[in-house]
């Protein structure tokens, strides 16, 4: 093993008067473990293409992770998947990527279009093999991966965006793999570069997608982590342990609340410098503390940060407005979203005397739950939680 990290992102499109995805991606591991991720595409649309894709998807991820080699696997698929009535055929195509080791890619690929690999911002040509299995061709490949390498599979919902509309023949996969190195930002998380991507297929089909387009990547970088501090402890006397043990940890360092904040400029002896810039109306301005890289409000900040999260974690959602506004709760989601891999919170138990208003009912037990739900989300992106109460 080494230091990198293996981050995942995927977004879906659905075809236009669909309530039902035909295409499915599954997932096992990530982060520092080995990576399964399965992109399924059913024949056809709606309820009968979800079914044959999510059977698919299934059915590869746990069978690959099991180890079971890969000519039973699609045996399997070919036997197990139900006949389409109308068209007479089981058929689902699917794109497997496997980082092994956080050290080995290996792609394998059956009817989807060519998984695109990014070296640096630039195309990677991987090496390919070909075999027959269970009389469907399989292209399979295999290569050291490299930090900043993104992979990026797709449905063949992608490839025909804006056919007979803004495009005379949709976009072509060298042209999607033009406008993924054209995009490129080493900094772009996985599920940014599906966003982008997922962005201009809606726009070439004109809102209107004629074909399930689903967009999944997989981003190979460094670990980081962030230490995020909110309430002071229960007992003043555990306010130096507290700040002692939040100070000990490399990473980006955020303060929010400001009972939270007096704590910490006592401790580092540095004021704090207020701000009344209020870029986004609903979100506090956040402050400043030297030694500190965000210092935000409390409750309402995050409440915002997990609204945010669960927007995040929706496979349908396009262009998230936390990616570029630079209000507090814009700036924890970018942090705790795309740039943490690793987060330490630091919860205290104190109750702020601010919160006994009648109008503004918030006790510690809201405050806990919101953390958890936060972690919660936060587990689901595939980031390491640790949580300390104080």
């Amino acid at each position: 093993m080494n230091d990198l990290w293996t981050e995942t992102g995927y977004i879906s499109l659905n075809k236009t008067g669909e309530s039902l995805c035909g295409d499915r991606v599954e997932m096992h591991g990530g982060g520092d473990e080995d990576l399964i991720l399965v992109l399924a595409d059913g024949l056809g649309s709606g309820v009968k293409a979800n079914i044959l894709a999510t059977l698919t998807s299934k059915i590869l991820c746990t069978m690959i992770s099991g180890g079971i080699p890969l000519e039973e696997c699609v045996s399997t698929i070919a036997s197990t998947l139900p006949v389409c009535s109308v068209r007479q055929v089981a058929y689902s195509t699917f794109t497997v990527l496997h980082i092994t080791d956080n050290k080995t890619a290996h792609i394998i690929q059956f009817d989807n279009p060519a998984t695109i690999v990014l070296r640096d911002g630039e195309l990677y040509d991987y090496p390919k093999t070909t075999s027959q299995i269970s009389g469907k061709t399989i292209w399979q490949s295999s290569f050291p991966i490299q930090k900043n390498d993104v992979l990026i599979a797709m449905s063949d919902g992608a490839e025909f965006a804006g056919v007979g509309m803004t495009m005379n023949f949709g976009w072509t996969r060298d042209s999607i793999a033009d406008y993924a190195v054209a995009n490129y930002l080493p900094e772009n998380s996985a599920k940014s570069t599906c966003g982008i991507i997922s962005d201009e297929c809606n726009r070439l089909y004109g809102g209107n997608p004629g074909d399930d387009t689903t967009i999944a990547a997989v981003r190979i970088r460094s670990r980081h982590t962030v230490n995020l501090v909110v309430g002071p402890p229960a007992n003043k006397e555990d306010d130096t342990r507290m700040m002692n043990l939040f100070f000990s940890k490399e990473g980006t360092s955020i303060v929010c609340g400001g009972t939270t904040s007096n704590v910490v400029s006592r401790y580092l002896k540095k004021p704090i410098v207020a701000s009344l810039d209020y870029s986004d109306p609903e979100v506090p301005p956040i402050s400043a503390i030297e030694g500190v890289d965000l210092v935000t409000e409390g409750v309402i900040t995050l409440s915002k940060v997990l609204a945010y999260a669960e927007d995040f974690l929706d496979a349908a959602k396009l262009a998230p407005n936390w990616a570029v506004q630079k209000d507090g709760a814009s700036l924890i989601a970018r942090e705790l979203f795309e740039n943490a891999t690793d987060i330490n919170f630091f919860v205290g138990r104190a109750i702020n005397p601010a919160h006994q208003n009648p109008n503004l009912p918030i006790t510690f037990a809201i405050k806990q739950q919101l953390i958890q739900n936060l972690t919660d989300c936060l587990k689901r992106m595939g980031k390491h939680i640790r949580v300390s109460y104080f």
